[in-house]
């Protein structure tokens, strides 16, 4: 047993290191490709038709998507290795901070964000500042079109964590795909419909498994959602 965990440990260790450098040296032929394709657009869009023009925004699209799926590659690698030190961070100042950040979509959707006194705890600013983004960039997301977004953040204590809970009134999720959607590269709906890489909530997981806590869904199709994690009081330091 002892032995078969240590090479989980070493197999999941070499992916991380896999995944790391695939995506780090994958950005500069990408960025080649983007600009050549920009350089095309530009200058040489009045000699194709209708038909070369389509390829062109195609083939711009799909490397802009390849370029958003390496940086969060890059973000899924160092999920659970933050640079920082760990320090007593107020959980108020993150969640205010997104809803300036996000202003404008706040507002276009006549969206609401609710949270009561949310507590300061001694933990890693990047992890939980990625946790708390993430969960309530898909709560503004996947929406019902035809109701503004209402959103809620609850908290409770308990003996060495804190739980908390991310309630949405959007499109929920279909019991069937709980398992489905913390898992990397999994999307439950089609690109047209809702853009993304399918990495969020999977590096999600991965930073709250590293502060020492766990990720669940409770939902039904067409009825909210409601996120579930819990992080450790005092994240010790590394």
């Amino acid at each position: 047993m002892n032995e078969q965990a240590a090479e989980l440990k070493r197999s999941n260790e070499e992916l991380e290191q896999f995944a790391f450098v695939a995506s780090h040296d994958l950005q500069e032929p990408l960025r080649m490709i983007i600009s050549f394709l920009d350089k095309i657009k530009h200058k040489y869009t009045d000699r194709f038709d209708e038909k070369g023009q389509q390829y062109i925004y195609f083939a711009m699209d799909g490397a802009k998507r390849m370029k958003q799926i390496i940086l969060d590659l890059l973000v899924y690698s160092r999920a659970n290795k933050p640079t920082e030190q760990n320090e007593l961070i107020n959980l108020n100042e993150i969640v205010s901070e997104y809803t300036l950040l996000r202003t404008k979509i706040i507002e276009d959707k006549k969206a609401t964000i609710t949270f009561h006194e949310l507590p300061s705890i001694e933990t890693y600013r990047a992890p939980i500042t990625q946790i708390f983004h993430c969960l309530l960039d898909n709560a503004l997301k996947y929406v019902d079109e035809n109701k503004p977004p209402r959103i809620e953040i609850d908290v409770i204590e308990k003996e060495n964590v804190w739980q908390f809970t991310i309630k949405d009134n959007g499109i929920g999720i279909d019991p069937m795909y709980y398992h489905k959607i913390f898992i990397i590269f999994q999307r439950l709906q089609n690109r047209k419909e809702n853009d993304g890489t399918g990495i969020g909530l999977a590096i999600v997981k991965r930073s709250i498994e590293f502060l020492g806590g766990e990720i669940w869904v409770e939902s039904e199709e067409g009825k909210g959602s409601n996120f579930h994690f819990t992080i450790l009081k005092n994240k010790k330091r590394l």
